[in-house]
């Protein structure tokens, strides 16, 4: 007979999930594993909101001298566990960690603008070290100015770098420049823009998901310069080969670190002042908050305040 939620595990716990294929949010009781040997609890204090979860949270191997996920990968919510039971997420009261992925959480970093970088911190923070992006004076262009593009923007001139902004609108022009301090701001889709900004980039850090051309930011990199995807388009990019071979150019992706690279950039971040553009809610404005993320309307990534609004039943 298989065990109930509440019963799989000796630890009690509360929070919110979703029950169905509707995808709303409601309270749940459900159970934790038990602590022992290489395993903590911890208070959840604040949560981050986004609309997925990429994070290997027991399995990683080091590849190049970096910590990557490696297959098979456990996510943070709604699959097995490497023991077979349920992964439950971070919206609720506590949680239970392997004690080789937990962070050291610097004392000078707050923790409602400071949780979104473990997802968008370590997402740019990650791309601009490994490929050289992060010596002072190199110039940088970062596309789109959302919940990732607007803290590559940080880490960029954290860094001493020259930012230029990437953008398909002028409303985020003031923003750009005057808000995160960045350098230059283009139209990406004004010709007379994309010429003059034609072979002056080092390296540029792609944070759009929606679908969108890049062949004319690659005109924008110097020789061996470097196009980084963060961002996921639901459809391929069209790369056309001499865009590439004249220039000797190159276009990668990367994800999020490891967890070296992680506490390396939550230091660097608390030592630089970097946070995110938050707006924080209570649990039981999740669902609302959700319907805003599908409609891009937040600046820039929703935070829970769980240890004041979530209270069990």
């Amino acid at each position: 007979m298989a065990k109930s939620l509440e019963s799989e595990h000796p630890i009690k716990a509360y929070g919110y999930a979703a029950h169905d294929t509707s995808g709303k949010f409601s309270p749940i009781t459900f159970s934790r594993r038990a602590t022992g040997e290489g395993r903590e609890r911890r208070e959840v204090q604040s949560s981050l909101l986004r609309n997925l979860s990429f994070r290997s949270s027991l399995c990683q191997e080091r590849m190049g001298g970096h910590n990557l996920p490696r297959y098979p990968r456990v996510q943070t919510y709604g699959v097995q566990n490497y023991d077979g039971t349920q992964v439950y997420g971070g919206y609720s009261d506590h949680m239970i960690s392997d004690e080789h992925f937990v962070l050291r959480w610097p004392e000078k970093l707050p923790l409602d603008s400071g949780a979104p970088l473990l997802c968008a911190g370590i997402t740019t923070y990650s791309p601009l070290r490994y490929f050289g992006l992060d010596k002072p004076g190199t110039k940088v262009g970062v596309v789109g100015l959302g919940g990732l593009g607007h803290v590559a923007v940080k880490m960029a001139k954290a860094f001493g770098a020259e930012v230029t902004v990437f953008s398909t609108t002028a409303a985020k022009k003031v923003e750009a420049l005057e808000g995160l301090k960045a350098d230059h701001f283009i139209i990406s889709k004004d010709e007379e823009q994309m010429k003059a900004a034609m072979g002056t980039l080092d390296g540029i850090i792609d944070t759009v998901s929606g679908n969108h051309p890049i062949l004319g930011l690659l005109g924008t990199l110097k020789p061996n310069g470097k196009l980084v995807v963060v961002g996921a388009p639901e459809k391929p990019h069209e790369v056309a080969a001499f865009s590439l071979i004249f220039g000797r150019k190159t276009v990668a992706g990367s994800a999020i670190g490891g967890l070296k690279e992680t506490q390396e950039m939550l230091d660097f971040a608390a030592e630089h002042g970097i946070t995110a553009d938050v707006e924080v809610i209570p649990i039981d404005y999740v669902n609302t908050a959700i319907e805003r993320l599908l409609k891009s309307d937040v600046r820039y990534r929703f935070v829970i305040d769980v240890a004041n609004s979530l209270k069990a039943e």
